[in-house]
Protein backbone atom coordinates (compact mmCIF):
# COMPACT_ATOMS: atom_id res chain seq x y z
CA UNK A 1 0.00 0.00 0.00
CA UNK A 2 1.45 3.37 -0.96
CA UNK A 3 1.05 6.71 0.85
CA UNK A 4 -1.96 7.67 -1.32
CA UNK A 5 -3.95 4.64 -0.13
CA UNK A 6 -2.83 5.06 3.48
CA UNK A 7 -4.21 8.59 3.60
CA UNK A 8 -7.65 7.29 2.63
CA UNK A 9 -7.81 4.00 4.49
CA UNK A 10 -5.95 4.83 7.71
CA UNK A 11 -7.94 6.13 10.67
CA UNK A 12 -9.43 9.62 10.78
CA UNK A 13 -7.05 12.50 11.40
CA UNK A 14 -8.06 15.93 12.55
CA UNK A 15 -7.86 18.80 10.04
CA UNK A 16 -5.53 17.06 7.54
CA UNK A 17 -6.15 16.90 3.78
CA UNK A 18 -6.37 13.32 2.50
CA UNK A 19 -4.66 14.21 -0.81
CA UNK A 20 -1.83 16.65 -0.11
CA UNK A 21 -1.51 16.22 3.66
CA UNK A 22 -1.99 19.92 4.39
CA UNK A 23 -2.26 20.53 8.16
CA UNK A 24 -3.01 23.47 10.42
CA UNK A 25 -0.30 26.10 10.77
CA UNK A 26 0.27 28.19 13.86
CA UNK A 27 0.81 31.86 14.46
CA UNK A 28 -0.21 34.74 16.68
CA UNK A 29 -3.33 36.81 17.13
CA UNK A 30 -2.40 40.42 17.75
CA UNK A 31 -4.68 42.59 19.86
CA UNK A 32 -4.88 46.38 19.64
CA UNK A 33 -2.12 46.62 22.27
CA UNK A 34 -0.01 44.16 20.19
CA UNK A 35 -0.22 41.39 22.82
CA UNK A 36 0.46 38.08 21.04
CA UNK A 37 -1.69 35.03 21.77
CA UNK A 38 -1.35 31.71 20.01
CA UNK A 39 -3.83 30.76 17.29
CA UNK A 40 -4.03 28.19 14.53
CA UNK A 41 -4.85 28.57 10.86
CA UNK A 42 -6.92 25.55 9.77
CA UNK A 43 -6.99 24.45 6.10
CA UNK A 44 -10.34 24.72 4.31
CA UNK A 45 -11.35 21.04 4.29
CA UNK A 46 -14.50 19.67 2.70
CA UNK A 47 -15.93 16.18 3.24
CA UNK A 48 -16.41 14.74 -0.26
CA UNK A 49 -17.19 11.37 -1.78
CA UNK A 50 -14.11 10.23 -3.67
CA UNK A 51 -13.68 7.38 -6.15
CA UNK A 52 -10.86 5.10 -5.03
CA UNK A 53 -10.28 1.68 -6.61
CA UNK A 54 -13.69 1.84 -8.27
CA UNK A 55 -15.71 2.48 -5.14
CA UNK A 56 -16.82 5.61 -3.36
CA UNK A 57 -15.35 6.56 0.01
CA UNK A 58 -15.65 9.72 2.07
CA UNK A 59 -12.56 11.81 2.68
CA UNK A 60 -11.64 15.27 3.90
CA UNK A 61 -10.00 17.16 1.01
CA UNK A 62 -8.79 20.75 0.95
CA UNK A 63 -10.40 23.14 -1.51
CA UNK A 64 -7.11 23.72 -3.31
CA UNK A 65 -6.93 20.01 -4.26
CA UNK A 66 -10.60 20.03 -5.34
CA UNK A 67 -10.09 23.09 -7.51
CA UNK A 68 -6.91 21.66 -9.07
CA UNK A 69 -8.73 18.44 -10.03
CA UNK A 70 -6.45 16.15 -8.00
CA UNK A 71 -9.51 14.18 -6.82
CA UNK A 72 -12.03 12.19 -8.85
CA UNK A 73 -15.37 12.88 -7.19
CA UNK A 74 -18.02 10.16 -6.98
CA UNK A 75 -21.53 11.01 -8.13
Amino acid sequence: MNAWHCRYYCGPMAKVCAVCGKKPSFGHSRSHSMVATKRRFDPNLQRVRVLLDGRATRAYVCTRCLKAGKVEKAL
